[in-house]
Parts: structure tokens; C-alpha cells; sequence
């Protein structure tokens, strides 16, 4: 199946793969996906997570295969099905599936926030609706994170940062997990960096971002933009699309910070004018790039 259908850059849209298990609908990002493989034996690792089926190699390079269904505490799968071979947080996972439907074109408005009776626990990150069918689109970052912890944020990294005096510049940031959104304040807090306004989604950042520039108090309030790629209602690219073509806003500098930063994904970003792209783990080379820019700035 090709997973690589283009899309025009900054347009909002995305493509959902749609894939089954024990004929329920899930989904998965396409720009997270490097291939789709039929599924062939995996050698297992001695006392290793229970959701890691085990390792293989399908050319060159090792692979770590995670058992979709147990993640989902649904079973465990037998030996047939496919393997989605995913890339992101700079790691290649194959994530064990029954079955893949097909791939939906939409607009991320699209995507339906869980509301907070399961988002708090839940691996859904969000839910679309096609031809009067539900399916989830899965957090496939939480569940390797869960997996383990280590390829979440590495806040150890800002232990070398040392002792930092504090800083006022106001930054703007835009992502959508409660999780990583207060992770990252956090972080950033801890770094030196206090005067921040954090939103849900691009939406609510380009809001702010025109509220204060419609003020004439655009340069008080936000100085710099740290954003998501995957956003509902509003994504990092289109985001970064809208400040970088505004002469108005377009000297604001703008960091993408998101587990879908590869080869690929940072052309995009460079084509939209985003002045540094990270890969989520990195929070103290997040806190350098900000030194960095905000230092010329």
C-alpha cells in the first residue's frame, strides 16, 4: 500500500491509515509510517516488556515489533497479520495489526478531541468519523512511552544545563497532549524560562498570536513560538505557515517540537520557514535552540 501520498505543505490536511484488531477501527498518522509489511517471525528478547513481541531484522537494521493488541489489552496475536512500521521520536517500531482498511484524506478539524471522562488515561489521542464508522486514532507515542519511559522527554538533560538565571522573554506554546504540554512548561520553567503562554492546539496559539497583534502589543506578549506537528483543529505546519507568510509575524521565530521530525518532515517545516525543528525527546537541546534565537533576536 502506498503510504506516501503528498499533501500541499501547511494546508491542514492529513492522512489516516486505518487499520483493525479484533475487528475494531484504529488509526495511525501517515507521516508516521515507513511501511507496511506482511508479518514474519520475531526472536524474542528475555525478559522484556510484555507488549514487545521481539526483534527482527527485514534489511539491515534492527527492529523492536510491539504487540498492538496486548498494548490495547486485547489478547495477544498469533503469527499471521501485518507490521506498520513506524518512524518517530528518531526510533523505527513495527506495531503487530490484523489488518489494514485503506487510508482517509481529512483536515485535522476533523479530529475529535476525547473529552475528559477517558483522555486522561486513555491511549486515543483522537477520533474521526467516516461513512458513520468511529475510529480511534491511537497515541502511539504514550504507548511506547509506557512501554518505556526513556524515550519520552529526557528531562535529565537539563541537569547539564547547570544553574540559569531567569529569563522574561515571552514564549508561545502550542501542543495538544495535557501530558507533554505540562512537561514541557515544566521543563522550560525549570531552564530559566518563565513568562509562557501554553494552548491546545495551533488555533488557539494563532489566536493569541492575532489577539495581541490586532493590540500593537504583539512584541510584549510573544517573542518566539514552540510548536507541535499534530494538532487537532489546527496543526504545527499550517501554524507555522500563517506567522512565517504575515509580515507582521514573520520575524517571530518559530521551533517545531515533535516526535515527527525526520528527513522528510524537516524539509517541510524548512519550506514554511520554521527557524529550528527538534525531535521531542531533545528538551535541553530544545532550551539551546532557544538560547540561540533568542540571543540574536
Amino acid at each position: 500500500m502506498d503510504t506516501k501520498i503528498l499533501l500541499e505543505n501547511g494546508t491542514n490536511e492529513l492522512e489516516v491509515l486505518e487499520f483493525t484488531l479484533d475487528n475494531n477501527s484504529y488509526g495511525i498518522n501517515v507521516a508516521k509510517i515507513k511501511e507496511i509489511i506482511n508479518y514474519q517471525p520475531v526472536t524474542p528478547i528475555p525478559n522484556s516488556h510484555p507488549s514487545i513481541e521481539g526483534i527482527f531484522m527485514p534489511r539491515d537494521k534492527m527492529i523492536t515489533a510491539i504487540d498492538l493488541k496486548n498494548c490495547l489489552q486485547r489478547g495477544v496475536s498469533g503469527e499471521n497479520g501485518l507490521f506498520i512500521i513506524t518512524n518517530f521520536n528518531s526510533l523505527d517500531i513495527a506495531f503487530h495489526v490484523d489488518s489494514v482498511v485503506g487510508i482517509h484524506r481529512m483536515s485535522w478539524t476533523d479530529i475529535i478531541k476525547p473529552d475528559a471522562t477517558i483522555a486522561s488515561e486513555s491511549t486515543a489521542s483522537g477520533i474521526i468519523k467516516v461513512n458513520d464508522k468511529l475510529i480511534i486514532i491511537l497515541d502511539f507515542e504514550r504507548i511506547v512511552a509506557e512501554i518505556n519511559p526513556e524515550t519520552g522527554l529526557r528531562t535529565e538533560q537539563l541537569e547539564a544545563l547547570g544553574e540559569r538565571e531567569r529569563c522574561n522573554v515571552p514564549l508561545l506554546i502550542a501542543e495538544d497532549s495535557p501530558l507533554l504540554n505540562r512537561l514541557i512548561v515544566d521543563a522550560l520553567h525549570k531552564s530559566g524560562y518563565t513568562n509562557l503562554i501554553h494552548t491546545a492546539n495551533g488555533k488557539e496559539a494563532y489566536e493569541i498570536i492575532e489577539h495581541f497583534k490586532e493590540e500593537g502589543t504583539l512584541n510584549e506578549h510573544v517573542q518566539c513560538v514552540i510548536t507541535d506537528i499534530e494538532m487537532p483543529i489546527m496543526d504545527g505546519h499550517r501554524l507555522t505557515k500563517l506567522i512565517k507568510t504575515d509580515d507582521a509575524t514573520k520575524d517571530i521565530p518559530v521551533v517545531i517540537f515533535s516526535s515527527l521530525v525526520n528527513d522528510e518532515m524537516k524539509i517541510k517545516g524548512e519550506q514554511l520557514g520554521a527557524d529550528a525543528q527538534l525531535s521531542k525527546p531533545e528538551i535541553g537541546k530544545l532550551v539551546n535552540v532557544l538560547d540561540d534565537l533568542l540571543r540574536t533576536k
